[in-house]
């Protein structure tokens, strides 16, 4: 246990620890505030229109948070030196060496798929959907009431983006990856001498396809049966959309606006995938072509 306070006491990890605890302190509270507003009665039209102004009332308020979070800033760099380190040596690389902690999401990714992919794919594809969020928004009431019961898929789908495949991969780099980039308990000694034995494999290998001829040239087989993975996943999207095309959801939503939004489901739920894939079965890439691996 003495190391995890050591991982814990750092100025680095101290951002990640207060994290966690507002993350599940506001989930907690926005969920109650969610299921409390849905049982009660919505209020009528005539009190719907009623309106606050945002001055002084949300003005006020907002001037006061403002206030309170430059107070503990201003203590909090009283009693906490910040995180610099010495000059940068080429020659003693730190081991291990981690990004900041806001990018270890990112970091995280890497060890899952292409450079390519997890620094840039992945990521544009993040701010492109919530970007188009309120054009996929079907409705219809557009009163601002927060609630749940008419927000579901949008509020699980969101908590589960950013606590689950944002939140948890920082967490994962911080008190989970040591020396190497191996996994240790947060309360296991790093051992930056440990040589852990990892054969990964690529998934038509999985199969007994071989991704290399003796020539070391990519086998076509290979190539297939990956492309054929990736596009029977994908396929899902156009299947679910003939088996509930008739139903109310689907016809509000539209083909174009459900064909975007499934997408960028199946897309976001690779990420987990791979993930498992990745860490019970050691599967490398799942499609390995001239151009990029996926």
């Amino acid at each position: 246990m003495e190391h995890l306070w050591h991982i814990l006491s750092k100025p680095d990890n101290i951002p990640i620890s207060l994290l966690i605890i507002l993350v599940a302190g506001y989930t907690w509270w926005s969920f109650r505030k969610a299921l409390k507003n849905d049982s009660q009665e919505l209020p009528d039209e005539a009190a719907m229109d009623d309106k606050v102004q945002v001055w002084p009332y949300l003005v006020r308020v907002e001037f006061l948070g403002a206030l309170f979070v430059m107070v503990i800033l201003v203590f909090w760099s009283f009693l906490i030196d910040a995180p610099l380190e010495q000059a940068a040596n080429p020659a003693l690389t730190p081991n291990p060496s981690k990004a900041p902690w806001y990018f270890l999401g990112l970091q995280e990714m890497l060890v899952y798929f292409d450079p390519w992919v997890a620094g840039v794919v992945l990521p544009s594809l993040i701010i492109v959907g919530l970007m188009a969020i309120p054009y996929f928004d079907i409705n219809p009431k557009g009163n601002g009431y927060y609630t749940f019961k008419d927000r579901r898929f949008a509020i699980v789908m969101f908590c589960f983006g950013f606590i689950v495949l944002w939140v948890s991969l920082i967490v994962l780099g911080t008190f989970w990856r040591g020396p190497g980039w191996y996994f240790f308990f947060p309360w296991e000694e790093w051992d930056t001498h440990r040589i852990v034995a990892l054969t990964n494999v690529d998934l038509s290998e999985f199969f007994g396809i071989h991704t290399r001829l003796a020539d070391y040239s990519l086998n076509p087989v290979a190539l297939i049966f990956g492309g054929a993975v990736i596009l029977g996943y994908y396929s899902l999207i156009p299947l679910y959309w003939f088996w509930k095309r008739n139903t109310d959801l689907m016809k509000k939503l539209g083909m174009l606006r459900y064909a975007i939004v499934a997408f960028l489901f199946m897309t976001m739920m690779a990420l987990p995938i791979k993930m498992i894939l990745r860490i019970a079965f050691n599967i490398k890439y799942i499609w390995v072509t001239p151009w990029f691996n996926i």
